[in-house]
């Protein structure tokens, strides 16, 4: 079974846009945390606030109103439930403290995250041009991960970190999705002309 140009379009069509539909969330989302910090910050811990709340009703319902699960099962809902609102209503009660924690817990999360992207970035690389930038996004990103690891353990900066990253890896992002488009223009050529012979 050979590949055709056509596959080959199509294959690097989605990852081109895979990687520029990431690399525009992730510069959207650093340019909110700089420009709006505390906003940003406190604005998705109500988000999962109100998850946790929404999600501990609809566990409840679930419980009480389930005609189809044993005793045990919805006593397991309600309990489960009952635990997520009651997590929601404490992290609304201090917003402050809930978003300092959650802000933490992402740094941690995206600096582990970023090391595990970064050698996987370097697995994969290609032969086209788009390897000096792939090889530019896992050193940056490896980077940054190991420095939201092993910065003092301040949220400030933690939150101003990841902005940053957020922000640079973005914008390394879209610059390899537009070289992506070089190097499928180059392979499709190459197999048209393997087709050809």
């Amino acid at each position: 079974m050979s590949v055709t140009s056509t596959d080959a379009k199509g294959f690097f069509s989605v990852v081109r846009t895979t990687l520029a539909v990431s690399g525009v969330i992730m510069l959207l989302l650093g340019l909110f945390i700089l420009v709006w910090p505390a906003k940003t910050a406190m604005f998705f811990a109500g988000i999962i606030a109100v998850y946790l709340i929404v999600q501990g009703l609809v566990y409840v319902g679930t419980g009480v109103f389930s005609r189809t699960d044993g005793g045990w099962s919805r006593i397991g809902h309600v309990v489960l439930g009952l635990v997520y609102v009651v997590g929601g209503v404490l992290a609304f009660v201090n917003l402050f403290a809930f978003t300092a924690t959650l802000v933490l817990f992402i740094g941690v999360l995206l600096g582990i995250t970023w090391i595990v992207d970064g050698v996987v970035s370097l697995s994969l690389l290609g032969h086209g041009k788009s390897r000096l930038w792939t090889i530019l996004y896992a050193a940056l990103s490896i980077v940054a991960g190991v420095v939201l690891l092993f910065s003092p353990f301040y949220v400030a900066i933690f939150w101003w970190l990841t902005g940053i990253a957020l922000v640079v890896l973005g914008i390394v992002q879209i610059v390899r999705a537009i070289m992506l488009r070089r190097d499928a223009a180059v392979l499709a050529a190459a197999l048209n002309a393997d087709g050809a012979v």
